[in-house]
């Protein structure tokens, strides 16, 4: 095994805090990873990584080699992307994480036409509405909606989702229509819990240029997108979904929107990927398209 080998494996046992996760990310047996990890400590001559029963952890040489390694790593696959001589193009698999439902409604779809313009990348696709760690899953890009607190990660925006309010008309026959935001807390509403920190959120809407925000009362909670819209076809109550999300369901009037002048501040799409001095051309040929496909959708 070469030293870039042994240098790339490094980086996956610290990013993922594993050996065993490692291996899994990087498709090997987790004994090549360790051996991989002993010959480097060999080389080098110092102790590179503490070993816990839960956790592995850089040592102080570890980490500044980490540092090291990974601006190395960086530099080689970017050298040889640019100067490789290659007709097929970017290769290799690419880790990708994003909503639940931005995966089925857009980017499933669409899949086939990156694949055949690409035909050398395989995709890894996890769809959830869970937020994943990047760095430790071993995930090379994530999509993410709302706002980004993780300053690890590089961002890039891809613009914003225009927010809807939206009912059944089961529910506004049993309810009424609310026609101002004084009359929300007459109504029910269907409660998203993020999957994150279960904190359910609230009814939000513009008014005057400011947020305002009103809990309001429901008899269903949950915490995915998919169930949120489910509920809200059921009659549960009303929610605030992008409008990209729920096109089908208006135009066969299945739902409808509500107070189009009281509207929740429109929510952010950032592409992520872990911090690193140069992006693979998989990855950057990948968040192109992505951005591409995802224009339409979106307020720039």
């Amino acid at each position: 095994m070469d030293r870039i080998d042994l240098f790339r494996i490094f980086a996956r046992v610290v990013e993922s805090a594993s050996f065993t996760r490692a291996a899994a990310t990087l498709d090997l047996p987790r004994s090549t990873v360790s051996t991989a990890i002993q010959d480097l400590e060999a080389r080098l001559g110092t102790r590179l990584l503490a070993r816990t029963t839960r956790r592995v952890a850089p040592t102080p040489d570890g980490a500044a080699f980490y540092e090291q390694c990974v601006r190395l790593v960086a530099d080689i696959e970017e050298a040889e992307s640019q100067f490789r001589r290659d007709p097929a193009g970017p290769r290799g698999a690419l880790r990708v994480d994003m909503p639940g439902r931005i995966g089925r409604l857009v980017v499933v779809p669409a899949l086939p036409d990156f694949l055949a313009h690409y035909p050398d990348i395989t995709i890894e696709l996890g769809v959830t509405d869970r937020a994943v760690n990047l760095i430790e899953d071993g995930t090379d890009c994530a999509l993410r909606v709302g706002p980004i607190h993780d300053s690890a990660l590089i961002a890039r925006r891809m613009g914003e989702f225009r927010l809807l309010n939206l009912a059944s008309p089961a529910y506004l026959a049993r309810h009424g229509i609310p026609r101002h935001p004084d009359d929300l807390p007459a109504h029910q509403a269907v409660r998203y819990a993020s999957p994150a920190s279960g904190r359910v959120e609230p009814w939000e809407w513009l008014q005057d240029g400011t947020l305002r925000t009103l809990t309001l009362p429901g008899r269903v909670t949950v915490n995915s997108a998919e169930a949120l819209i489910a509920c809200c076809l059921a009659g549960l109550g009303m929610i605030q979904v992008p409008a990209f999300d729920v096109q089908d369901h208006l135009r066969s009037g299945a739902l409808v929107d509500l107070l189009p002048d009281w509207r929740a501040e429109p929510m952010p799409l950032t592409l992520l990927h872990p911090h690193r001095r140069h992006a693979a051309r998989r990855v950057r040929v990948f968040a192109d398209w992505l951005a591409g496909l995802m224009a339409p959708l979106l307020r720039s």
